[in-house]
């Protein structure tokens, strides 16, 4: 069946209606009619539903099953210092797909990228489609939120928000004895944490400075091996990780 995000809520009676983009695609590319059944998540909830009535907008209504949910135990959320080209697309697309709970795009030091404040809202609601349209395809309940880029201050303000946050450091993966991610994260498991932060740097990495601050701020660093990942695969390795070790 396929999967719509509704923000209507549902009446007394189980009914909601389907506006927009998603009414279209129902009525024009999958040429649904009235009896078919799709799945309408609303809240972070997943049910299934019939189709009442189909024209400009559609009209639908619970059957009385929901299906469960496939959200991790944990929300991670990923913050990333503003990369080159599309790779926060590819990012977004992935990191929905493996799980992500939110993305967080930062001004680091060494990101070449310069955000455009004037293009940037529009930008932001490209990824924030990106993100709903993976959310679909992967049949989550939870739409990742796509921020605006933040400043590497409002960064610091944020890190005591989360039980337990991590920097992905270049030069830990460097060192001959490194700190592995797995044990860390079996710690925060064993702590039942509901949350974590991922920091990652753009090209180039954190910078030491940077490095030092998010210390200071509470953070600890992780080695996602001997191996220096890109800035838009190293994200995707973590959520990974975590996926194993907590699902």
């Amino acid at each position: 069946m396929q999967r719509y995000f509704v923000q209507e809520p549902f009446n007394e009676v189980g009914e909601t209606v389907i506006t927009g983009d998603n009414a279209r695609h129902m009525s024009k590319v999958m040429r649904m009619a009235v009896g078919d059944k799709i799945i309408a998540v609303h809240i972070d909830t997943a049910y299934i539903c019939e189709i009442l009535d189909i024209d400009q907008n559609v009209t639908v209504r619970q059957t009385g099953e929901t299906i469960p949910s496939p959200e991790m135990p944990i929300n991670v959320d990923i913050a990333c210092g503003l990369p080159k080209g599309d790779k926060l697309d590819l990012i977004t697309q992935k990191g929905t797909e493996l799980g992500m709970h939110a993305l967080i795009p930062f001004s680091a030091e060494r990101s070449i990228v310069k955000w455009d404040d004037k293009k940037g809202e529009k930008k932001t609601e490209r990824l924030q489609k990106i993100a709903q349209e993976a959310a679909e395809q992967s049949h989550r309940t939870h739409v990742p939120a796509i921020l605006h880029p933040i400043a590497f201050k409002k960064l610091l303000e944020i890190i005591p928000n989360y039980d337990a946050v991590f920097i992905a450091d270049e030069e830990d993966a460097k060192q001959e004895v490194r700190t592995r991610f797995a044990d860390k994260l079996k710690k925060v498991y064993d702590m039942k944490s509901e949350s974590i932060l991922l920091i990652f740097g753009p090209e180039g990495g954190i910078s030491r400075k940077e490095s030092a601050a998010l210390i200071d701020a509470g953070a600890q660093t992780m080695s996602l091996g001997p191996r220096i990942l890109r800035a838009e695969t190293a994200p995707l390795y973590a959520l990974s990780a975590i996926s194993y070790e907590f699902e």
